[in-house]
């Protein structure tokens, strides 16, 4: 097996760590410009709904300038942190008021350019966005996110996939936002599209209880179990968040190969909750991790936290093994690399016919966190005690 992390003397930086390139597999760049301004609550306590409020406010805002500035920032943050390709699940695609732009792709192609323009590679995942939610009228920014038809919606990706298809760093997927914002048909021919032209597609799941309580009124089963019926769990779907899935819910993700994109900066500092990752995991649910909001830009610790977050859930150390003569850091640093860019269809295709994330990058080992550790256990204090850690060049 070939050593996930190996120790080099670069004629650049010296003795370095070769880790695998870092994928943040769930981004939304804009939300970078919300940075210290969520942080006070405006009553007694504040909630995601309250967050989210701030977060529309914002949405609403935008202009093309507006939010190349903020995702080149974003993305610029992201490749200090180590990231070589991002999942951006784009989703203000209009006029403020929802009218469509000339170029109805404009927005998304603004964020695709500031990703290129920050050397990473980008899988545009573009957001299919229906309603506030079953029998809710639309709230203020949500008319920027909206299409009329889900045909609409498909046009876009097409556009998008001519657009891009001679740039080897652009993938284009498909993102149902929730089963709150999408309607059981639109879900059905989303899946089917995705199906069809084998395009990623990811998706919020369960993120917030009162969705899936929504989702039960609605539909009469929780939200997995409605994807499982519109046909559109696969090995190419990826649930965002899965913070609230059953036990039934996990075994249906994990029988159809699907993967959970966890994003710990940010549903910690939402208060979403822990996702209970043992049941994911046992059930073969592949995990890799996001950026989400941005309100952290440090990749190592989205990776740690897949497993210090799970510790504070069971209230106990080293919570699993990983098994084929893996390390418990070398095993999240492959969910922090090569399952995202599974997720996000940036794979590399092998003779065997298997899948391989390419692209590495170096960590000068003269730094301060890595100093005076065994060549043994430089792998661990990099996963466990690696904070602000400067990176070297990337590796193809």
């Amino acid at each position: 097996m070939r050593p996930i992390v190996a120790i080099v003397d670069d004629a650049e930086f010296g003795r370095s760590l070769v880790v695998p390139g870092f994928v943040s597999a769930h981004s939304h760049g804009f939300q970078r410009g919300l940075r210290g301004k969520t942080q006070r609550a405006a009553g007694e306590t504040g909630t995601f709904w309250s967050w989210r409020d701030a977060m529309y406010a914002l949405a609403d805002s935008l202009t093309p300038e507006s939010l190349y500035a903020i995702a080149r920032q974003a993305f610029a943050e992201l490749a200090r942190a180590g990231v070589v390709a991002v999942g951006e699940f784009h989703y203000v695609h209009h006029q403020p008021g929802g009218t469509p732009y000339g170029e109805r792709t404009l927005l998304a192609d603004t964020v695709i350019e500031a990703a290129l323009a920050e050397g990473l590679s980008i899988a545009l995942l573009r957001v299919a966005y229906a309603r506030a939610g079953a029998d809710r009228a639309l709230e203020g920014a949500q008319r920027r996110f909206c299409d009329a038809s889900c045909d609409d919606v498909l046009r876009d990706v097409e556009t998008l996939r001519s657009r891009w298809r001679d740039e080897p760093r652009v993938r284009v997927g498909i993102a149902p936002h929730s089963v709150r914002a999408v309607p059981r048909a639109w879900l059905t021919a989303l899946g089917a599209h995705a199906r069809t032209h084998d395009l990623p597609m990811h998706m919020h799941v369960a993120e917030q209880l009162a969705e899936v309580d929504a989702c039960v009124a609605e539909h009469g089963m929780r939200p997995v179990e409605l994807l499982a019926e519109c046909g559109v769990l696969s090995e190419r779907f990826c649930a965002v968040h899965a913070t609230n899935v059953s036990v039934s819910e996990a075994r249906l993700l994990g029988e159809h190969g699907a993967s959970a994109c966890i994003c710990p900066t940010t549903e910690r500092d939402l208060g979403d909750g822990l996702a209970d990752l043992g049941l994911l995991r046992s059930n073969g649910v592949r995990l890799c991790v996001g950026v989400d909001s941005h309100v952290l830009s440090d990749h190592v610790e989205e990776l740690r936290a897949l497993e210090t977050h799970e510790r504070l859930r069971l209230r106990r150390r080293v919570t699993f093994a990983p098994g084929d003569h893996r390390t418990l850091a070398e095993q999240l640093l492959l969910e922090a690399s090569a399952n995202g860019a599974a997720a996000i269809g940036h794979v590399v295709r092998t003779q065997r016919g298997t899948t391989s994330w390419a692209p590495s990058t170096l960590v000068p080992l003269d730094q301060h966190a890595l100093r005076g550790v065994a060549d043994e256990y430089l792998p661990d204090a990099l996963v466990f005690s690696g904070t602000g850690l400067r990176f070297g060049r990337r590796l193809e």
